[in-house]
């Protein structure tokens, strides 16, 4: 039997509503796995720190959270492919100073835009930044440290031309003129044994990889950029309290999600970490590595919105400080 182009419509018009709506419309998110970009290589702190959060959002979202690495670029394959995926939720991006604050000042060509590609989930954590001297140079304090600078010039190593690292170091000679010498290297470990050999006069690096040193005796912290002391090692002053006005720095770890990614599906996802990372082994297993946990504020997505554009005027003012331009 033929059946005439107005029968089948008003048949169809006969069915309830839902039933010709496409499955993603009713389905429960999230329905399938999720990918978790991280941007950088295996075994290093975006992925320690993403390997835990995921475990902790898997739990709060009952679905699994699949950890992939796709390094390149500063982070920057691994951006774009996440702010040029499917804004459903399913793909998401672990986030740090690298692909969202510092490769826009770095690459004229990014292919990816971080303030208009993603949607801020919430900041899980970050390290501080600090500045620790080889044993040879005798300085133990900030003030002991420039005053000494200025009769003798210091090479102070970073682990790169536009690390996070580099652009604190940048800040930290224009607020207290200090003679400082940038020495780069390709990587933190790299710089490590002439640090320890006291082939460069210190280092400006994460405060979780100083504290290792400054424990075993190789090096000395003089300060950490934080606004308070931490618990790990209270006896070392903060820049703050070394007479360095308003000077904080860090290298930080956050989830995003590509731009107009559902707000309900955003919400879920902020809960997920949020709750996640309100007590447990997760967090104290990040403290251990030397991290401090996002405030309630920062782990929202306007709060780590807000976040990010902080720390990318810092690193405009630290980019300008260092002669660095967009190639």
């Amino acid at each position: 039997m033929t059946v005439s182009r107005r029968t089948l419509l008003a048949g169809l018009g006969a069915l309830p509503a839902i039933t010709l709506l496409p499955r993603a419309a009713f389905a429960a998110y999230p329905d399938h796995p999720i990918h978790l970009i991280v941007p950088f290589a295996a075994g290093g702190n975006a992925d320690i720190v993403g390997r835990l959060v995921g475990d902790q959002m898997s739990k709060g979202l009952k679905q699994t959270v699949v950890v992939e690495n796709k390094g390149g670029a500063g982070g920057g394959v691994g951006a774009q492919a996440v702010a040029k995926s499917d804004p459903d939720g399913y793909t998401l991006l672990v986030g740090s100073n690298g692909p969202l604050t510092i490769n826009p000042l770095m690459h004229a060509n990014l292919g990816y835009d971080p303030e208009k590609d993603f949607a801020a989930v919430a900041l899980t954590s970050y390290v501080p930044h600090a500045l620790i001297l080889a044993n040879k140079t005798e300085a133990k304090t900030i003030a002991e440290f420039v005053a000494t600078s200025k009769k003798t010039p210091m090479t102070i190593a970073t682990s790169g031309v536009g690390s996070a690292s580099h652009m604190t170091l940048e800040r930290f000679k224009a607020a207290t003129g200090a003679n400082i010498t940038h020495v780069p290297y390709r990587g933190g470990g790299a710089m490590m044994p002439d640090l320890i050999s006291g082939t460069v006069s210190g280092a400006m690096t994460e405060f979780s990889t100083a504290l290792q040193l400054h424990k075993g005796g190789k090096a000395h912290i003089v300060a950490v950029a934080s606004a308070k002391r931490s618990e790990l090692e209270p006896s070392i002053a903060t820049f703050i309290e070394s007479g360095v006005k308003d000077f904080t720095a860090q290298s930080y770890i956050g989830i995003m999600a590509p731009a107009k990614t559902p707000p309900a599906v955003l919400a879920q996802l902020q809960k997920s970490v949020a709750d996640g990372l309100q007590g447990g082994p997760a967090v104290e297993r990040l403290k251990q590595l030397g991290a401090e946990i996002a405030t309630p504020e920062q782990m929202t997505s306007k709060g780590f919105a807000a976040f990010i554009k902080a720390d990318f005027a810092n690193m405009k003012e630290a980019a300008k400080l260092a002669g660095i331009t967009p190639k």
